[in-house]
């Protein structure tokens, strides 16, 4: 099994492209032994991972809204999905937003002075370009040591303020609103506020509180 393997990274090895810096996938879960990867680590094209016995990952692509779990073997990080080799992939596609997934700080100031222009007394939807999370409870990437603010744009709920500490992140750059006990409302849109920056985003009217996949309820604010 050991030199099959081998053979395999070889192989990849010579087929993988060179290491891009944007993330492909985010990990979702990892079980047993997988040296190099952990828990809510990205992973970039090109990315090669071996699997031990027993031993599984689970990735969510953040282009594709494909969601994989992977069981033993070697698998090579792609662009939309991964490449498997003496292993097993189960694949799904799971509701996601890419421009929630990869927001920048250009888009997300778009978004907000659009969301800023279209939300009032006389407004009877919200704008379908804002970036749409698809759980209550956003799962939010920023830099500790700042204060994120969350605001419903129609004022119709409290305003949240979550101060930013490593000891309420989850491997230091995630809030995870569900871990917290926190949650928005389905259909309502929203400003993220950190800082002087404005990230304008809106929840899936069909939302639930049930557990959601982490691509469907991501928000990247780095």
């Amino acid at each position: 099994m050991k030199s099959l393997i081998g053979a395999c990274v070889g192989v990849f090895f010579l087929a993988a492209p060179a290491l891009a810096q944007t993330p492909a996938a985010i990990v979702e879960d990892v079980q047993g032994k997988v040296d190099g990867i952990a828990f809510m680590d990205y992973v970039a094209p090109g990315k090669i991972i071996k699997l031990g016995p027993k031993a599984s990952i689970t990735l969510s692509y953040l282009k594709s809204c494909e969601r994989e779990t992977i069981s033993e073997g070697v698998v090579l990080v792609g662009t939309e999905q991964s490449t498997v080799q003496l292993g097993e992939v189960k694949r799904e596609k799971v509701p996601c937003d890419t421009n929630a997934a990869k927001l920048s700080e250009r888009q997300a100031n778009q978004s907000a002075a659009t969301s800023f222009r279209s939300v009032g007394p006389d407004a009877k939807s919200t704008p379908s370009k804002l970036p749409t999370l698809y759980g209550v409870a956003p799962l939010v990437q920023a830099r500790s040591g700042g204060t994120l603010v969350i605001e419903r744009t129609d004022g119709k709920e409290p305003t949240i303020t979550v101060p930013l500490r490593n000891e309420t992140m989850v491997g230091g750059k995630f809030y995870d609103f569900a871990k917290a006990g926190k949650s928005l409302t389905p259909g309502g849109s929203y400003l993220a506020i950190l800082g002087a920056k404005r990230y304008a985003f809106q929840i899936d009217a069909s939302a639930t509180s049930s557990p959601t996949p982490i691509v469907g309820r991501l928000l990247r604010l780095e």
